[in-house]
């Protein structure tokens, strides 16, 4: 029997067999977490003079926007935040790319950006310059809409939203400090600060949207715990506009493509690869669209 005829005959189960693979790959390479590698090494050490978090919070008390931000951007790139925000988690995208099975990961921090020590911290949430400054002097990037859903479908620990009274005081340091307590008081439950966490804030994501809606912030998400997002994508709001239900989640931008590290921006911008990873498909020049939300 000629042997095309074979292949023909067993190709669905050559197909199968090599998603299998893939898919045993990519447990493999989550079990020994992948992001283990270095890719936080920009965060600096955090100093023993550092001040808490709760101490920041009261030097911003009256504080809100870029003038709370510039603050918390300080804090935050000395190196003042909880050591389990170095500690990246996987999340695993399947795809297909030229007819082939492919696993695309990327590296996240378990939590949303926090200020201050291990054991007293705050969630800070800021403004889109204040965010993408950030995360591009630490070498990541904002997530897509598309990625904080596999964030929360794939995290270990699923807090629901807890919404406050939508009164203008929304922005205030009070409101946020409020907020954070009442996430910690159902968090510290779970132990393990390392477990990659969600559903407690809505994202500050990057979009395309961005390239027309300038001097706007990108949100998304809050997922219910029936995994659908109370916030849907959104630019309604100015750039500088943070209020408590606002985070920061930073993604890595050395990704793994079957394993092997990528640049995220080339998966980003590659027409089929992009579509694994991102709602909207290609984001082109993603390193500049992140440059444009602070510069």
């Amino acid at each position: 029997m000629p042997s095309n005829t074979l292949t023909g005959r067993f190709a669905p189960v050559l197909a199968i067999v090599v998603a299998l693979l893939v898919a045993g790959f990519a447990s493999q390479a989550a079990a020994r977490n992948i992001c283990e590698s270095g890719l936080s090494y920009d965060i600096p050490d955090r100093s023993r003079r550092a001040p808490a978090g709760s101490e920041i919070m009261a030097r911003v008390q009256n504080l809100s926007g870029s003038a709370r931000d510039a603050v918390i951007v300080e804090q935050v790139l000395s190196g003042n935040m909880p050591s389990f925000m170095r500690e990246l988690t996987p999340v695993t995208f399947s795809g297909t790319a030229n007819g082939r099975p492919v696993q695309i990961t990327i590296c996240v921090t378990p939590e949303y950006l926090a200020v201050g020590s291990d054991r007293d911290f705050v969630r800070v949430p800021m403004g889109a310059p204040a965010a993408a400054r950030i995360a591009d002097a630490f070498g990541f990037y904002l997530p897509t809409t598309k990625m904080v859903d596999a964030i929360y479908a794939q995290a270990a620990v699923h807090l629901a939203p807890a919404p406050m009274d939508p009164t203008s005081a929304m922005s205030t340091t009070g409101y946020l400090v409020r907020h954070n307590q009442t996430v910690e008081s159902v968090r510290a439950r779970y132990g393990n600060r390392e477990l990659l966490t969600a559903g407690h804030k809505k994202d500050i994501v990057l979009t395309t949207r961005l390239n027309s809606a300038r001097g706007r912030v990108a949100i998304y998400g809050w997922h219910r715990t029936n995994g659908s997002p109370i916030q849907p994508l959104s630019t309604v709001h100015g750039a500088l506009y943070a209020d408590y239900s606002h985070g920061v989640r930073l993604v890595s931008q050395v990704a793994y493509y079957n394993g092997e590290p990528r640049a995220l921006a080339s998966i980003m911008e590659n027409e089929t690869l992009a579509r694994i990873i991102s709602s909207e498909g290609p984001i082109r020049n993603p390193h500049v669209l992140m440059a444009s939300l602070y510069r």
